[in-house]
């Protein structure tokens, strides 16, 4: 293999790991819940009627104007359901006019994913998401070196067949992202009690990070089958 060759291969296994750092370490998704005022608005009744007991009931009566009492108790559901009812209107209202709430936020990134996966137990996710996110790709790397610098043209071929087979499985990475996300998006709805979609939404926002690694996976291909081809063609006579 020619040496201009080989250091234009160098040149690309550098920028393919400079790639792909910013992509383990920057911020890769950010999954937001924000709390909506309509939704909880629609929640209201239900919690006021049960947050209101008997006890509370009898707790209010004597604070209500007595010649309004008679008009309530004849209401439907008495005392208890007009004063949910009249809550529920002011309630309702209020929130209604008010902004978005945000109740959960989380950032993370590739290796930050890792480690907190590695913290809760789960740790098959994290072993996957670490194998085909970083031992994959700097094993890659190390192999295509290898056979750029190997004088056997022989052990060359063979090592980026297997380089070829490894990269099959590129797609892999991209499905441990799929993985992580689906992580962090159940995630979020079990810390907020598992309420209601209509009550809190949830929005995932691509980091710097993703792009990052989006970036890397594209440019290792490209720079692993053009060495390859190199080397092919320096055998040919």
């Amino acid at each position: 293999m020619p040496d201009g060759r080989q250091r234009l291969a160098l040149i690309g296994l550098v920028i393919a790991i400079g790639l792909l750092l910013p992509g383990l370490f920057f911020p890769v998704i950010t999954i937001r819940g924000v709390l909506q005022p309509e939704g909880i608005a629609e929640l209201a009744p239900k919690l006021l009627d049960q947050g209101i007991s008997e006890e509370t009931v009898k707790t209010l009566r004597p604070l209500i104007n007595p010649m309004v009492l008679p008009l309530l108790d004849a209401a439907p559901g008495g005392l208890r359901g007009s004063l949910v009812k009249q809550l529920t209107t002011q309630l309702t209202a209020e929130l209604k006019a008010g902004k978005d709430i945000e109740v959960y936020q989380q950032t993370r990134s590739i290796l930050g994913s890792v480690q907190h996966l590695y913290s809760v137990g789960s740790n098959t996710a994290a072993t996957l998401i670490l194998l085909f996110s970083v031992v994959v790709p700097f094993a890659k790397a190390s192999l295509v070196m290898w056979a750029v610098y190997h004088r056997d043209a022989l052990r060359r071929e063979r090592t980026l067949r297997f380089v070829e087979t490894i990269a099959k499985w590129s797609m892999a990475d991209v499905f441990a992202v799929a993985l992580f996300i689906a992580y962090l998006a159940a995630q979020a709805t079990q810390s907020t009690g598992g309420s209601s979609s209509s009550a809190v939404a949830f929005s995932a926002t691509f980091g710097p990070g993703f792009y990052w690694f989006a970036a890397y996976c594209v440019f290792s291909l490209f720079v692993q089958q053009a060495t390859a081809r190199w080397i092919v063609s320096a055998r040919r006579p």
